[in-house]
């Protein structure tokens, strides 16, 4: 599976759940299951890898704005989420955070922000598949500390400044 079938796969996920995304996370198991093994591993190198590329304290930052704060699992979770989102708002958050606010339509805190679900989509499908647990991917590991420049998320002012379309369409 390359780069771009990995992100139609998302895409088409996303659409037919219409944005929910647990509804979405079940949706991927589906057409993961329809997958050979190998392919369900390559799909979940692909998020895995995104996954490890998101983890930065910019990132962070705008997580915790649009969630109104963000502990280490709701910014896992919100990672997962972001992947789900699809290629053009991943790419734009992940270069400039604060893009989130004109890249997303809707955003509803009850729903959006936690794809907890989508994080485990593959390995499922994998065991479903296999009748083991999906071995290692080969990858680099995580960093142990976000990329970037540490932020002190309970500075408003600190917030408000670093992410001024966020904060005016989500906190202002």
């Amino acid at each position: 599976m390359d780069e771009t079938e990995f992100w139609e796969l998302v895409d088409a996920t996303r659409e037919a759940a219409e944005g929910d995304p647990e509804e979405q996370a079940d949706l991927l198991v589906d057409r993961l299951l329809q997958l050979d093994p190998d392919m369900v591993l390559d799909f979940a190198r692909h998020f895995e890898a995104r996954y490890n590329r998101a983890y930065t304290w910019d990132l962070w930052g705008a997580a915790w704005v649009l969630l109104d704060g963000a502990s280490d699992d709701a910014f896992d979770f919100f990672r997962c989420w972001l992947i789900g989102q699809g290629r053009e708002v991943y790419e734009g958050a992940v270069h400039h955070p604060d893009s989130l606010a004109d890249l997303l339509d809707d955003f509803d805190e009850e729903i959006d922000g936690d794809g907890e679900e989508l994080g485990y989509a593959a390995d499922e499908a994998y065991e479903q598949l296999t009748g083991t647990v999906a071995p290692d991917l080969g990858i680099a590991p995580a960093p142990s500390e976000p990329e970037g420049t540490p932020l002190d998320f309970e500075d408003e002012s600190v917030l408000a400044g670093r992410y001024p379309k966020l904060w005016e369409r989500f906190r202002g």
